[in-house]
Order: C-alpha cells, then structure tokens, then sequence
C-alpha cells in the first residue's frame, strides 16, 4: 500500500497502482484506505463505474469516513449512466453541507459543483432516454492497439489519417514516460482499395523522443499542426515534402501562440480562418475557443473569442470546423452537458454575424466521460473521434461514426444494388397509381421485452441491459418498466441483427445474437427471458464471439466486445478464479491442435492480464479437438461449433 500511495501522489503509473490497492482492497474489505483508494485510481483511469462498489463498501462501514464520501459515490453512479442513484447521493451530500455550512476541510466539494453534478444527471436521463441513431464502429485494428490512440484528422478525401499514439511498437522512445506508459508518438495510415493499410510513425522530422500530439490537418493533407510543449502549450505547424515525408515543424507565425496554453487548433477549408482553444486572460472562464484570421504575410491575427455561445464559464476544447465553414463542432464542460466534455455543434449565420445556440450531439456519442476531439467528413455523412467504448482494443480507440443521413443513403444504395440490374431493359416507365401513392401506411415500433431472472432461483434481477446493431452498433432506446424487466423500442424499418447484452455482478454475463423485426402497422411485441448463471464453482459458458485470424491466435476487431464483456465481469467479481480454455475441430493433426488451442487460450489470458487481471485467477488450457460438444462431420451444426474458446469458474 505504501508503494501505491507514493505512486499516486506523484501521479506516476496510475495503472499499476490502481492493481495493487484494488488487490488489497478485495483481500480485505474492511481496509477502508484501500478501498477508498481503489476508488480513486478507477476515476483516474479506466472503468469509472466500477468505483461504486469500493465506494460503497466504505459507506456501509463508516459513513462519516470522508466528508465528501456521498458525492463520490454520486459521480461513480454517474459515470455507469444511473443517474437515479447518482442523485440520490448527490442530494444526501447536499444535505450534510447544508447541515455544516461552515466546514472548510480539504475534502470539502462545494454547493455548486453538486447542483451542476445534478443538473448533468438529469440532461443525462433524458439524453440516454432518447439515443441518436448513430452508427458508432470501432476504426479497426489496423489504426488501434492495446494503448490509448485518439485525436484523429483526416484529409479531405478520407484515404490518409494520422492521430496520436501511445503503443510501443514503432514508437521512437522504447523508455516510458513517468506514468510508466511508451511516450506520445504522431503516427499515420493510408488507404488502399478502401482498407485502412497498417498505421506507423510518421518519422522522427516531425517526432521527438518524448511527447508529440497532433491537431489538425490541412483539407488538402499538406499542411500538419501539431502541439509542442513550450510556453505551457504551443501550436506547430509542418509541411508534407515531394517524397511524402514532412518537414521540421515550426511555431505557428503571428499572435495565435501565448505564454498560455494553446491546446487545439481548426483550420477552415480555404486555409484563411483559424480557430483554436486558449486558457488566456480576458476568455468567459477556464479555456475558451478563439479565431484568427490569416493577414497577407501568412501570419495568424485578429483574434476573437468566439462569445457567450460557443464559449462558457467552463472549459471548451477540441474545435473542428466543418467544411461547410459555418459549422463548428467542439467539446464543452458547460451548456447542456451529461459530464466532462461533450461534444456540441453551433453553426454560424453570416447575415446575423451570430453562431446559433450550442446543440449537443446526444448519446452514445456523449457520455459521462470526456468526449472530444471529433471531426466530420466532407459531406457530414461521417464522422471521427476517440472513446473508450466496451469494444475497444485497448483504453481509448479511434472510431467511425455514420450520421443518419449517412446510413439511409448506405441502405438505399444497398437495395438499388441488390434490386436494380444494369443490364437489364427497364422497359416503358410505368403509369403512376395516385391511390397507392396517397395511401402511406402508419408503421408503429416493435416493443421488445427483456426479463431478467436468477437462473436457480428465478426472481428478478436488475441487471445492466443493452441492446444495439450487431454491425452498426446503433444503440436501442430502453426503459426499466420495473425490477428485472425493460423495454425497448424497435424504430428500424426492417428485420435486424443485434447485440443483446446482461451484465451483473456475481453472475456469467450474457452476450447473445438476436434476429427482430422492424416497425409494423400494428403493436407487435417480441419477448426475451435471460436467465442469469451465477458465478459459482464449476459454472462453464462458451465465448462465442471471440474471433481470431485463421490458422493463428490474433484477434479480428470484433472479438473486442466479448473480450472486454469478459474483463468487467473478472473486475466485477475480483475472487473468481477461471479456465480458460481452447477448443478445436478434428480437422488437421491432433498435435496441432492442441497446440493451437493451447495459444488461443493464452492469447485471452494475456488480453486479460494486460488489462490489470491478476495472472494468478487465470489458468489457461488447450484442449486441441478432444472435447467436442458436436459432430465434426457437419460444418454449420458441428465443425464450427467444436472451434470455441470457454471458461469455467474454478473458485469464488
């Protein structure tokens, strides 16, 4: 524990620390340092929402253990989007600081950082109540690894990227930083025949062997901003040489750079408009977005903080232009905000001389979390940004966002394809049918039902239950009609694949593939029971969504989702010790096989144990083709159900 502290207040390898008090946090559940510092280091890093429960732990022990102990309880619930929760305990810490008016102890939160806590759960409620109908993709694997990737731009023409990097491989500096993390890298990928090609550093001219971010990039893709860390902050700016390389980077010339930090930059399609973030005096509060303009010696000047309607009394970051030039995109703590940074849109209107009131883009692109640095396409049919999302490789990944227009003119292409033949004589047009034509039938949404039951005991339970697109990963809106029973409402014209998902502590979550119809002319129903295995010893569930490479134990991109599923429930339930093992079919020698599957179960093992699981709760087993559940003399119904991977709880 003494290790853990000293790393924690030098703000050093979070991530290791964070291993060690949760481990001594879940040997002994009544060290309440620990598990208040276990708390601490999940809101400083990765999985926020699983605070609560050490939070919790101190509270039933000794409710008066920290001042402020209610509030954070608060923002864990609020971090796992249960904004009911989250303002229970927001309200009771209220009412203590109402009752000690006077307290001024370091651990004191004031008044109006709760209101604006509470304020933010309730736009959260009635954001997640009402999800856009966003497809959110994770970019792949060929831009993401294991570590952080974020702050994506592109060119105009969408076959070049580049964004910022923390893996270790290819990064110039193999020493890490202070947070025992590989340092910044600026780093970049092309696309072939409409493949993202694999992603490397983008060369040590633009590269340091310490931190480097980019910022933006120029419509054409030959001009790079960049941040460098001088004068707290400043913007840089390279040029792409003949041979496709990039040449030294150098300060932005005119006044945009300060003293202050200068975090972000934006450049408008023709190049003459600039817009950047600053924490410079003379802003609304915190960092505030501006605009330069470029004068005839090329430097940036006129700056203007962009007003009361971009900007706040809290910070705003990431700005992003759109191509339009009208259109800003950028990321706030203020304005109708669900926590930390969310991502809004104002458009400017050059009659009024005004930017219209900023709009937030809604769930799931905005979360609890920070949500920032977003950039769309040419045609604001897609769009960019980094998250960490439950199908993520590693901590933050870069991901494809398709707006709705978007994906309505995919689909209508799709089914002009599928119906249109080209070589086919369309023949004299046909007479139009007004009554047809007229008549334009009401489709109401399928109301789909999931129960949630303890599959010993059969009563409810409230669980965390989702569902979204299995290829587009829409998100449906849902409500919990009461315990253990929610209700979502099916808005998509035609039948779909999803993604149903139940999670619970001390239970196997559930992670199934699911056919539904779309809207109708009549109220159709659709009903589900999840019956919920609890983590008992001997209890065994198969992975049916890991997916690797053919022939070898490399992940495919969509194996992220069951793999993190499997990560949270081993967080979850910190006693429970697995198998995990693999399995094959009998094609090929039973040698090879086994060792196969051998590797295939280690490689799950090693995602785990990379994401801080203690290697010590994990035994992996492969079992090659000598324990199959089908007969191998069939493909659909045998083969390919022989080749899985599974785990079986051998403690709890």
């Amino acid at each position: 524990m003494q290790v853990a502290e000293e790393m924690i207040q030098g703000s050093q390898a979070l991530d290791d620390a964070r291993g060690l008090v949760v481990l001594a946090a879940d040997l002994d559940t009544t060290y309440l340092k620990a598990n208040f510092g276990a708390r601490y280091l999940h809101l400083l890093t990765i999985g926020k929402a699983l605070a609560v429960k050490y939070f919790l732990r101190v509270y039933r022990q000794d409710p008066n253990y920290r001042f402020d102990l209610e509030y954070w309880i608060g923002k864990s619930y609020q971090f796992g989007l249960d904004f009911d929760n989250a303002m229970k305990f927001y309200d009771l810490y209220k009412r203590k600081l109402e009752g000690r008016s006077n307290y001024q102890g370091a651990d004191l939160i004031p008044m109006e950082v709760v209101d604006k806590s509470i304020v933010e759960c309730m736009n959260g409620k009635e954001l997640v109540a009402n999800p856009g109908n966003f497809s959110i993709v994770n970019i792949g694997r060929e831009i993401n690894s294991e570590y952080e990737d974020y702050a994506p731009v592109l060119n105009e023409a969408e076959d070049e990227i580049i964004f910022t990097s923390r893996r270790r491989d290819g990064n110039l500096n193999q020493n890490v930083a202070d947070d025992n993390k590989p340092f910044e890298d600026i780093f970049i990928a092309r696309k072939k025949d409409g493949v993202w090609e694999y992603a490397s550093n983008i060369g040590s001219h633009v590269n340091t062997e310490f931190h480097d971010s980019n910022l933006a990039l120029s419509a054409d893709g030959k001009t790079l901003y960049i941040l460098k860390d001088e004068g707290n902050g400043d913007i840089y700016y390279c040029k792409q040489l003949p041979d496709g390389s990039w040449g030294a980077a150098l300060p932005l010339p005119g006044k945009v750079n300060s003293s202050f930090e200068e975090k972000s930059v934006s450049i408008s399609k023709d190049g003459k408009t600039l817009y950047f973030s600053s924490n410079r005096p003379g802003g609304l509060g915190g960092t505030d977005i501006y605009q330069a303009t470029q004068d005839a010696s090329g430097a940036w000047t006129n700056i203007k903080n962009l007003g009361p309607r971009i900007n706040t009394p809290f910070d705003e970051e990431g700005p992003f232009i759109g191509y339009d030039m009208v259109t800003l995109y950028f990321s706030s703590k203020g304005h109708k905000n669900m926590g930390g940074y969310d991502i809004f849109r104002s458009v400017y209107d050059p009659k009024e001389g005004k930017w219209s009131p900023a709009e937030n883009l809604g769930y799931p692109i905005n979360t609890p979390d920070d949500d920032i640095f977003y950039i769309t396409s040419a045609d604001g049919k897609r769009a960019y940004y980094s998250s960490v999302r439950e199908d993520g490789l590693g901590y933050t990944d870069i991901y494809l966002i398709t707006t709705p227009e978007g994906m309505k003119d995919q689909e209508t292409e799709a089914l002009a394809a599928e119906e249109v033949d080209p070589q086919m004589d369309p023949g004299p047009e046909p007479e139009p049918e007004p009554e047809r034509v007229a008549a334009v039938e009401e489709r109401k949404p399928l109301r789909f039902v999931v129960t949630v039951v303890d599959g010993k005991s059969q009563s409810p339970v409230s669980a965390k239950v989702g569902l979204q697109g299995l290829r587009d990963n829409v998100v449906v809106g849902s409500r919990q009609t009461s315990p253990g029973v929610y209700e979502f409402t099916i808005t998509h014209p035609e039948a779909k694949d999803y993604r149903l998902s139940v999670e619970k502590e001390g239970f196997v979550f559930v992670n199934q593939q699911i056919n539904l119809p779309g809207t109708s002319s009549g109220q159709e129903i659709r009903a589900r029971t999840i019956a919920m295995q609890p983590l008992n010893v001997g209890t065994r569930s198969i992975l049916r969504n890991i997916y690797f490479d053919y022939d070898k134990a490399t992940f495919r991109t969509e194996s992220y989702t069951e793999l993190n599923k499997l990560l949270a429930m081993l967080r979850q339930n910190p006693s429970v010790k697995v198998e995990i093992s693999g399995h094959t079919d009998n094609w090929g020698h039973w040698r090879y096989n086994r060792e196969l599957s051998q590797r295939r179960a280690e490689a799950v093992k090693d995602f785990l144990t990379g994401k801080g699981v203690d290697p010590r709760r994990i035994r992996a087993v492969g079992y090659g083709e000598s324990r199959p559940i089908a007969s191998n003399d069939d493909e659909k119904d045998g083969r390919e159900l022989n080749r899985r991977v599974e785990f079986v709880v051998l403690q709890n």
